[in-house]
């Protein structure tokens, strides 16, 4: 689906929240590196989406009614087989109905399991006196315990995007700390600036997240992603 599509099925449907595969898809029209999500609406999808995709495997609850799908049971990773992948889609299905029976489910996303990376966050939010803000910082659960990230009106510079990632404190991680292997911190930029003109260009865009971004020694990528639009006016 083309970026009209998806924003005329969300107005049509009367939702401001984006799936996480509509969201991809947006995102990798801008030229944005995303984790490829497939829509599996049954567990016979499923298992052949896997086969297709290739083992490990990731499954995630697609629902615009479910913001957090982590905190409730609605992800399982590292599955390495059709039976696995059989089993977490009926336990997803099922926590989901506990926790959200009200939710709407339009199925479950079947991608890759990516390979670990620096874990980081580019985001947006809209400021009632600036407009669009961007955030980069270190991402996963850590944006949340650490709160270590920093803030760019947008439209960014070069210079805004390379002094955002110096100014974490997070930033040696970034350098590989201990050995680790260390992100490509030009790639991270221009991630950067690419998400700036995209939210730029596109005024209807709430909220973005990209999180977790799974930063590597030459590339990068985002494992997930959300986006919310502006309500209908």
């Amino acid at each position: 689906m083309t970026k009209n599509d998806i924003l005329k099925q969300a107005r049509k449907e009367k939702r401001t929240q984006l799936t996480e595969i509509e969201s991809k898809e947006l995102l990798k029209e801008a030229g944005i590196p995303v984790v490829e999500s497939k829509l599996a609406q049954t567990k016979t999808e499923a298992v052949s989406l896997s086969k297709k995709t290739g083992f490990p495997v990731v499954l995630k609850i697609v629902s615009p009614d479910v913001l957090h799908k982590s905190d409730s049971g609605g992800v399982k990773l590292g599955l390495t087989n059709t039976t696995q992948v059989g089993k977490a889609y009926s336990e997803i299905i099922a926590a989901i109905k506990k926790h959200h029976p009200k939710a709407k489910v339009e199925g479950i996303s079947v991608q890759k399991m990516a390979r670990p990376g620096v874990e980081v966050i580019i985001g947006m939010t809209k400021d009632a006196q600036f407009g669009p803000v961007l955030m980069f910082g270190l991402g996963g659960i850590l944006v949340e315990v650490l709160k270590d990230v920093s803030f760019r009106i947008v439209p960014l510079t070069k210079r805004d995007a390379h002094e955002m990632i110096k100014e974490i404190k997070g930033y040696p991680l970034l350098e590989g700390y201990r050995g680790q292997e260390p992100a490509d911190v030009p790639f991270l930029e221009d991630l950067m600036l690419k998400v700036s003109d995209f939210v730029d260009k596109n005024p209807e865009i709430k909220e973005l997240d990209l999180n977790p971004i799974f930063a590597y020694k030459n590339k990068a990528v985002a494992v997930d992603a959300r986006v919310i639009l502006e309500p209908a006016s």
